[in-house]
Formats: structure tokens, sequence, C-alpha cells
């Protein structure tokens, strides 16, 4: 990111431009809010906030410090410079900065508004978004004047002390060659500026919008009109392309559904980085009520896109059941700058993980042995994790260490979890009923506006379903017990098998095969370690500089593309490696032979459970 400490003069004009919004009815209590997004200066969008009546002398001004979703302390607050106060006259008021996250205004009875410039997020990530210092790039924001603007709301609008729950009226001047994609209504019929209306900050924070060069299509799934808006910036990839399976997934998994929600509008925001450095790295998507961002490389193959877009398209999807719908307290009053956390993420993301699976293999989208595969791969990688570490304990705490490291097991463990409460329902229930039961149930119960006690649950569970579901959750999601799922799978005649599995070229699981030299970018294969059959059958060694591949030069800015080619090359397919070899420069040609690895599956080998088995699956 850009330090640049913007000069008086200019500050001086910003602070001097006219807004759209009126000012002039104090009375009616609503946070008015105004986003220049053509007057960028040095990377920085200029945002006015209009105070409501403040009766207080001093009065707090909040960027989150956190967002639901994302189970991080990603600290907005440090992309906001140069925040100020106003009363009507001009006259600037006290203001002083108590953390990294909150300004304290003083003689606040006298506030009429705030200004503020606001840098983007992208600009600062170095690695996959999951680390200290990035913000994951689904919930940060975009700043590329004249061509793109991620609106991720918490990182420009805050809240006032006490005011979270008065309604907000969001004016935004944009380039009119720009189209904001977003599932908020807007109700200025204007090209070049946009109003929106929204119940309160919590509302706000759920409605990105993303602002491009219009592409985008429609379509309309069992009453729900959807939105896909597409951002390429070398338009590689069109929102026309990417439909016609994302319609079909949308399809099936309303079916799967059923009437667990009644969502009229949903927009899927993709934007698709060019790994340039100032770019977004952090890969993945942010659920929110009625929408999903999604970030993704633009060099991934078309192929690759599309089965990404399925699986966490799909999962941010579900997020509809929970916690949207069916969720605690914590999440119903999420405290942004200071949160308590619930205890019951293996639902929030595990159940949510397993249904974007299941609904797959339910609706015909993969076949048995790939859902038996996904299985197994997350049975693999949950043990990597820490197996012992009670699940409720974890997500309480998933803010601080030891238990932040490991959040990533809410999607393996976390949907291990679904599935085993969805079995042990299945087979109680002769086949008549599983956990998607169990969820429409609690939506009945509970419900978007109506939230339950983190310590209540796991009763109601069990009034809904057996105590055997109670008795699972008290050992193995609240206890230490690592969970024997042999055991369980078995319920549905499925045991372990071993099979042979391609494995990466360039990686073995976390362990690579090849290097970065950081000071000339260039890509080398590691020395003293054991190659695999694809380096060895093309004779290539240990400190081999690879300059290129089948024409295509490789280098520290497009590793990635380098990754993820690489997944779609066929055995005894032609190959070309250009190379530097000893200071000399080599070509060497020859056929992938790709690496295989013994990995363990599962397969469902006992008759006897087949009828449980098909109503696991398919009921």
């Amino acid at each position: 990111m850009k330090k640049i400490i913007v000069s008086l003069a200019l500050a001086t004009v910003l602070l001097s431009c006219k807004s759209s919004i009126s000012t002039t009815d104090k009375n009616k209590q609503e946070i008015k809010v105004a986003i220049n997004l053509n007057d960028v200066k040095d990377d920085k969008v200029q945002v006015t906030v209009y105070a409501p009546k403040i009766n207080s002398d001093i009065i707090t001004y909040s960027i989150p410090k956190i967002v639901p979703g994302t189970y991080s302390n990603d600290n907005y607050g440090r992309y906001i410079e140069e925040l100020k106060a106003f009363d009507e006259k001009g006259t600037v008021l006290e203001v002083k900065k108590t953390d990294e996250n909150t300004w304290s205004i003083q003689s606040a009875k006298k506030l009429n508004k705030i200004t503020y410039l606001v840098n983007d997020t992208y600009d600062t990530e170095k690695g996959s978004g999951f680390g200290q210092e990035d913000i994951f790039s689904p919930a940060g924001t975009n700043i590329e004047a004249g061509t793109n603007f991620m609106v991720n709301m918490h990182g420009f609008v805050g809240y006032f002390q006490d005011k979270k729950e008065l309604p907000y009226r969001v004016n935004i001047t944009h380039p009119e060659t720009l189209w904001g994609a977003t599932s908020m209504i807007d109700m200025d019929a204007k090209n070049d500026s946009d109003e929106f209306i929204v119940s309160r900050y919590g509302e706000l924070v759920e409605n990105p919008i993303m602002y491009s060069k219009p592409d985008y299509t429609t379509f309309t799934v069992d009453a729900m009109d959807i939105t896909i808006a597409v951002f390429s910036p070398n338009g590689k990839v069109t929102a026309e392309s990417i439909t016609p399976e994302m319609k079909k997934m949308m399809i099936a998994q309303k079916t799967f559904l059923g009437k667990i929600n009644a969502n009229k509008k949903y927009t899927v925001l993709l934007y698709l980085s060019s790994m340039k450095p100032n770019d977004a790295k952090g890969f993945g998507a942010l659920e929110h009520h009625t929408a999903t961002t999604v970030v993704m490389p633009e060099t991934i193959p078309a192929k690759m896109l599309q089965e990404q877009m399925k699986d966490v398209v799909s999962h941010e999807f579900f997020h509809i059941v929970t916690p949207l719908t069916i969720h605690s307290k914590e999440i119903q009053y999420f405290d942004y700058n200071t949160p308590k956390m619930s205890e019951h993420l293996w639902m929030y993301e595990g159940v949510t993980e397993y249904f974007a699976n299941l609904f797959q293999i339910n609706q015909g989208l993969i076949t048995e042995e790939e859902f038996y595969e996904r299985i197994a791969d997350k049975i693999e990688q949950s043990k990597r994790m820490n197996d012992t570490m009670p699940f409720t304990t974890m997500s309480a705490n998933v803010l601080q260490e030891p238990y932040k490291d490991q959040y990533l097991n809410v999607y393996q463990k976390g949907a291990l979890i679904g599935m085993c409460v969805d079995i042990i329902i299945r087979e109680k229930s002769e086949g008549k009923r599983g956990i998607l039961d169990l969820m429409h149930k609690l939506s009945n119960e509970y419900g978007v506006t109506k939230a339950f006690d983190d310590k209540e649950l796991f009763d109601k569970i069990v009034s809904l379903t057996y105590p055997e579901v109670g008795e699972f959750l008290k050992t193995y999601v609240a206890g230490p017990t690592p969970i024997p799922y042999d055991f369980f799978l078995a319920k549905v005649g499925v045991t372990k098998s071993a099979t042979k599995v391609p494995g990466g070229i360039f990686l073995k699981g976390q362990t690579p095969y090849i290097t970065i030299n950081p000071q000339t970018g260039e890509i080398s294969i590691l020395p003293n370690i054991e190659l695999n059959e694809f380096f060895k059958g093309l004779s290539l060694k240990g400190g081999d500089v690879i300059l290129a591949i089948n024409n295509k030069s490789y280098s520290k800015e497009n590793i990635f593309e380098l990754i993820t080619t690489s997944q779609e090359w066929k055995e005894n397919d032609s190959i070309t490696f250009k190379i530097k070899r000893a200071g000399k420069e080599e070509i060497i040609t020859g056929k992938v032979a790709l690496p295989y690895e013994e990995k363990e599956s599962l397969t469902a080998s006992d008759v006897t459970k087949k009828a449980l088995n098909e109503a696991w699956l398919k009921g």
C-alpha cells in the first residue's frame, strides 16, 4: 500500500467538495453517507458521513475490526486516513484516535459530519490472505480509478456508538462507464450515482458492491433472481462463459434445499486478479445474506475455474441455511470491534461445507466415487490438524492462539461432523430423514430474526432428532475424542480401500519440488531432494532453472499459473522445457510421466446397507 501523505491543498479541495446528500433534516434519525468514486487521489476515495442527532458530549466512530464470516481480526481502521469532524458551520471539532479502528469525537452535540480517505486492501496483500497482515481478498477492498471498485462496505463505512440500528442512506457517485453489481435496490435513476437505503448497519455490511464495466448475466431459479457479475482485467473470462454451469449448479442447490430459503435476489461478484504485485492474492469466497464475493486468479484454466466456482460458490450459497438463517445470539448481535465468537463453527462452516459436497452427489453433478474421494481427502486432511482439540472450544476462541491455527479444520473435520450427524439420523429414522431435515426444523424454530443461545443448541438438536445425536455431539464435538470415521461410515456400507491417483507435479502435498530466487525471480528445481517420476522422466535435475515450458515463459510473477496449468497435463502429453543448467540454456523435450501415489479411499462394499446408503446419498 502506498503511504502517501495528502497535501494540505489537496485535503482542502477534498473537504470542500459538495455532496448530493442534503443535511437539512437533522430530526430524521438515519445515517447518511456519501462515497465519491469519481475523485480518486493517490489511490484513495473520500467518504463523508452525516451524523444523526447526538445527545452526548462525546461520541465514537468505529470502522470494523472483524466482520462476520472471516474469523480473523483484520482492523479495517488501518486503511482510514485524515478523519476529520465538522459542525454545521464547517468548524473543525476535536477528534482523538483511541485505537486502530476507533475515533472519539469531542463536542459531539454539534457534530454535522465526518470525512476521511479510504485506502484499498488489495494493494497491500503479500500472500494467501490468511496471514497476520493480509486481509482475505473477498473481504477486502479495491480502488482502481475508472476501472474497478470492490466496495465491501465495512472497509468504507463505519458506525457511531450505539447507532448501529439506525437506517443508512448511502449515495455513491461513480463514472458513467462503471456499473455497480449488488443485491441492493438502487433508488437513484441517474447513470453516474446510486442511492441505497438499508435498515441498519449490519444490513449494509452484508451488501457488497462491485463497480466495473458492465459484464453480467441474470436468470431466475425458483422465484429467486440471480445475477452473475464478472471483472476480468484482460477480458479472459466473461459472465456469459461461466453462467451455464452456475445456473445448473444453483438449480440443483435450490432443488436440494427445498423451501428453506425465501431470498428474492442473489448476486455473485467474481473478481479476477491480474496477479500483479498490487492486486489480490487471497483466493476464495465470502458469504453474505444475498450475495457472495469471489476472488480468483485470471490465469486459472477455464475448466478449473468452473470447478472452483462450483465448489466455493455452492459453499457460500449454503450459508443461507446457517448462519444466515440459523445462528446464535453472538451472530445476531455481532460486535464488529469486541466480538464474542459462537461455539458452533462445526455447524456454520462444517455443515455448510458438507452440504456443498452432498448436494452434488444428491443432484447427480458428481459420481459416487468422486464423493467418496472428497470424504476420504477430508479425513486425511483433518488428521493433520489437532484431532483432540474440542471443536466448540476452538470455535469460541478462534481469534486467538492456539485455536486460530486450527480454523481451517472447519472445512475438513467440520464437514465430517456434519456427515456423521447425517448418518446417525438416517440410521435411526430408517433412511427417512437426515441432517437437511434437521436444518429445516431448526430454521422453523429460529430464523433470520430469532437467535438461539449457544449453550442450548445441543439440547434443541436432541429434541428434534435422537439421543444418539446428542451423545455424538457431546463426545466428538464438545469433547476431545477423535471421531472413529470407520464406525460411522460402516453404518451406510462404506469401507476403506486403497487406490493409486496422480499426485502433484510441482508439489507433493504442501512440500514443493521448486523454489523461487528472491533476487532474480527465477524458478528452479530444489537441489538435494528425491525428485518424482515427472522430473526423472525428463532428466531434469536439482538446481535447473525453469525458463519456459511449451514456449510459455515462467517466473515469480506467474508461478501460480504454472501450478494450475500443470494440473491439466495428461499422461504422455508432449512437453518442452527451456532450462538453464550450470549457466547454459538447454531445450529438453519428452513426454509427461505423472507421479502416482497410493491414497486411502472409500468404497460402498456392504450390499446389506445399500438401501440406507441410497437414502443417505440420494434421499
